[in-house]
């Protein structure tokens, strides 16, 4: 009998960067299908920062490993033997006085370490890395309504010379993403990038991931992060959600999907913060979430298509309504909101 041979043999996957928010719930669904999973953390000793992996430890075959992007074959041992492996490691430092060091070199860096590891592993079937939504949307033009997609890079000569808040986040994900383009065509990776929005629903880490805060902010009143959230549709044009377990089906639809090639946005809802703000007053009237914006963009410039990742065949499990229900369950659970 003849078989065709599927693009995982042996289920091994790698997760570079097992701790945070999408990782850690990308490694519970590989091990849920089956996988055995190898990840990587940068402080494994630290039982506190890896206590929710040791717990999945349960679900099936999980190694924790030592790595860290800024080191150059850190990666080699946990990505040897894996068929696949996904780069969801990401440095993010909002606040940094100094994006070059802290955000824009270490994520380009880890790129290279972590692909330079998969052509000495000779194992790797396929790379899933991690963008984001601040790779495509950042650009200078007006209007409302433009449709982003897989086509559009954000505009770094603006961001690097005028410098908005929050620039060195987009510039790191795009320098990070065309440095893995590059380095995967010059040494024949099979690359596939998934660009999410902004994510939330629950979280398995230990503390409350930062996108969730900023998500919820108009929930819990969070002036700081509101104004986060202002922030972020003036730079990138609107406030697009999407369910964090929707953003790992997506990673592993793509590993597994033969015909996948290049670049999928991952994208559930797009917004604006009044639009959103009246959505959420209306389905939470018990918290007080303002509604009032004054001379704030009522309509979001930009709408995110996920377009091309629905015509490869993926189904978004969740809606809005879902990604929030399940936000303020989960602070609920955390003690940052009342019932």
């Amino acid at each position: 009998m003849a078989t065709h041979q599927p693009i995982i043999s042996n289920k091994t996957a790698c997760v570079i960067g097992g701790t945070g928010f999408v990782a850690s719930l990308l490694i519970k669904l590989l091990l849920e299908k089956g996988y055995a999973v190898k990840t990587t953390a940068r402080d494994p000793d630290n039982q506190k920062k890896i206590s929710h992996l040791i717990a999945l430890q349960a679900l099936g075959d999980l190694t924790i490993f030592r790595g860290d992007l800024t080191d150059e074959g850190s990666f080699d041992a946990a990505i040897a033997g894996s068929d696949l492996v996904f780069h969801v490691a990401t440095p993010v430092h909002f606040g940094s006085q100094d994006p070059e060091n802290d955000m824009i070199k270490p994520g380009v860096q880890g790129v290279l370490n972590v692909l330079k590891s998969c052509v000495k592993a000779k194992t790797v079937k396929r790379v899933v890395l991690t963008s984001s939504a601040a790779a495509v949307t950042v650009n200078t033009l007006t209007g409302t309504g433009l449709i982003v997609d897989e086509n559009d890079w954000s505009d770094v000569e603006f961001l690097t010379t005028a410098k908005p808040p929050t620039w060195g986040y987009p510039v790191s994900k795009v320098l990070a993403e065309k440095t893995a383009w590059k380095f995967a065509e010059e040494n024949n990776i099979d690359l596939i990038t998934v660009i999410p929005s902004l994510m939330a629903g629950a979280s398995l880490t230990p503390d409350i991931p930062s996108s969730i805060g900023l998500a919820t902010s108009l929930i819990t009143g969070n002036e700081f992060l509101i104004n986060g959230l202002k922030g972020m549709q003036m730079l990138s044009g609107s406030i697009s959600i999407t369910h964090v377990e929707d953003v790992c089906r997506a990673h592993i639809f793509l590993a597994e999907k033969e015909s996948a090639s290049g670049r999928y946005i991952c994208c559930a809802a797009n917004s604006g913060v009044p639009e959103l703000a009246k959505f959420l007053s209306k389905r939470y009237p018990n918290y007080k979430v303002p509604t009032e914006f004054g001379d704030f963009p009522s309509k979001a410039k930009t709408i995110i298509s996920s377009e091309k990742l629905k015509k490869e065949g993926f189904t978004f499990k969740y809606q809005i309504e879902d990604i929030y229900d399940q936000a303020v369950e989960y602070l609920k659970t955390k003690g940052v909101l009342q019932n």
